[in-house]
């Protein structure tokens, strides 16, 4: 069958792709900007239209000849999310209807029970739900409350609370019941979906097959991860605004996620059928228990085979627009600081150390000034530096790196950043592996802002003074770096 995947840029339609490829389909992926798929694995193998659910006029081309199609979009975290979530549900279902797609189907949340208020986030969830089943398209709803899987946003939240804080005070919430599932699982039933009768309309809850609660979780994560037990101690007062404060500082989750996660924690999430196991059987050896979903998640995470982040999806102006070389773009201003060097090194070892900054390797300058900065956008809301990297060692188009995300790369040559941190102006940072005469090479380095308002203004100015430490050491460190891994060692006159 033809499928169209939207969201084909985030967790799980980023991991969904492939699979159905694998299962022989044809898959056609719904993008608004194409080159986010330039550099993924199977981009060759599939049909990348671009698109954009609120934008109607687009859609007919994404939809045409399309048997089965993929709802996978969320615009949580940002403002006003509820209305363009229905929105765009709504001109998702249009264009399925006109088009005859033949099913469709939704990775929602869960269904909390009657007598209970529903967050934001998951009454958003089931309006996108009721919309689709009501499209006048046999519909598919999934719906998972907590997914375990190497870079989901509920697997870091809970990865990085018990890895640091082996005493930690805790809202009340720990203690709901909650039933997660394995991103394996969740991925089973996606693909297994394609095949479900006409006949069927509805949802259905899946779950993994143990019932926990989030103190539960953090226990048995600790004990699979080789961590002593963790004390935990549930209080009154930590509101669910001040818990995703507190997990926005522990944890990579910045706050405008961690809050609407932690809002749906407040609300018991156990499956109250299992009703897809009539469609789709249970595989052999049955579901992915807890202690397995986490130990295969872990081992993805060490040997740096995560296909997916939660944080490779991004908000509707990223990416961006191209890096700005006219000033007249910005209204006439753009403040830059260039940076270049001779490097010791063949171009192919400098291209090594540009493509691996950031994550666990650092940004090679004043790694206090990099904190601090992480540590003032994540007070403010933002994303801070705690997203690291997917791989260690390769980037990929659209990806997140710190509070950076990765604009463009011409393997072996350029690396194109642009900034995601809370700024009064749009920011990027460029860094360039240039060949030279006798098998050296050039490291040129390129930061450039473009102010809002006097704000904008301001902040540049106060923060061009530590440029010199910050960007000057920045590109002296690369070069440096270069040049011990290419087993050179040049004095600083030499490279000058």
């Amino acid at each position: 069958m033809r499928c169209l995947v939207t969201g084909a840029t985030g967790y799980i339609g980023g991991r969904l792709t492939p699979r159905l490829l694998a299962d022989g389909h044809q898959v056609r992926c719904l993008a608004r900007h194409a080159g986010r798929l330039r550099d993924v694995p199977w981009a060759a193998a599939v049909d990348i239209v671009e698109g954009d659910l609120r934008r109607p006029e687009t859609l007919p081309a994404a939809f045409a000849d399309v048997d089965v199609a993929y709802y996978l979009v969320h615009s949580l975290g940002q403002a006003g999310f509820e209305s363009a979530d229905r929105e765009a549900a709504e001109s998702f279902a249009a264009a399925a209807r006109a088009a005859g797609v033949r099913r469709i189907v939704y990775l929602g949340g869960p269904q909390p029970a009657a007598d209970d208020e529903p967050s934001a986030h998951l009454r958003s969830r089931a309006e996108v739900a009721r919309i689709l089943l009501a499209s006048g398209v046999p519909t598919a709803v999934l719906r998972a409350a907590v997914i375990i899987g190497s870079g989901s946003a509920s697997f870091e939240m809970l990865r990085y609370l018990t890895e640091r804080l082996p005493v930690m005070v805790t809202p009340r919430w720990v203690s709901n019941r909650i039933q997660p599932i394995a991103v394996r699982d969740v991925l089973r039933y996606l693909v297994g979906c394609a095949n479900l009768p006409p006949e069927v309309n509805r949802g259905f809850d899946i779950g993994g097959p143990d019932v926990l609660t989030f103190r539960d979780m953090m226990q048995r994560y600790a004990r699979v991860a080789g961590l002593p037990r963790r004390i935990i101690v549930p209080v009154r007062p930590l509101t669910p605004s001040l818990s995703s404060h507190w997990v926005g500082l522990v944890t990579p989750v910045p706050n405008a996620i961690a809050r609407p996660l932690v809002e749906s924690l407040i609300h018991e999430a156990v499956a109250t059928e299992h009703d897809i196991a009539r469609y789709i059987p249970d595989p052999p050896g049955g579901l992915t228990g807890f202690d397995q979903a986490v130990e295969l998640a872990l081992k993805m995470v060490r040997d740096a085979q995560v296909e997916t982040r939660w944080s490779n999806a991004s908000g509707p102006d990223a990416p961006a627009e191209p890096l700005p070389s006219d000033p007249a773009w910005s209204g006439g201003t753009a403040y830059t600081d260039h940076r270049e060097r001779a490097v010791d090194a063949s171009p192919e070892a400098l291209w090594r150390v540009i493509e691996g900054v950031g994550g666990e390797h650092g940004w090679y300058s004043f790694p206090l000034a990099w904190s601090v900065r992480g540590w003032l956008d994540r007070l403010i809301g933002g994303v801070g530096l705690r997203r690291g990297r997917r791989d260690p060692h390769r980037l990929q188009v659209g990806e997140a790196l710190d509070f950076w995300r990765v604009e463009e790369i011409v393997p072996g040559e350029l690396l194109r950043l642009r900034a995601e941190m809370r700024l009064p102006g749009r920011a990027w940072l460029e860094m360039r592996a240039l060949p030279a005469d006798g098998g050296r090479s050039r490291y040129q380095q390129r930061a450039v802002f473009l102010p809002r308002g006097l704000a904008g203004h301001a902040y540049w100015g106060a923060v061009a003074p530590f440029h010199a430490a910050i960007f000057g050491g920045m590109a002296r460190n690369i070069a440096r770096g270069a040049e011990q891994d290419a087993g050179v060692v040049s004095s600083p006159s030499e490279r000058r």
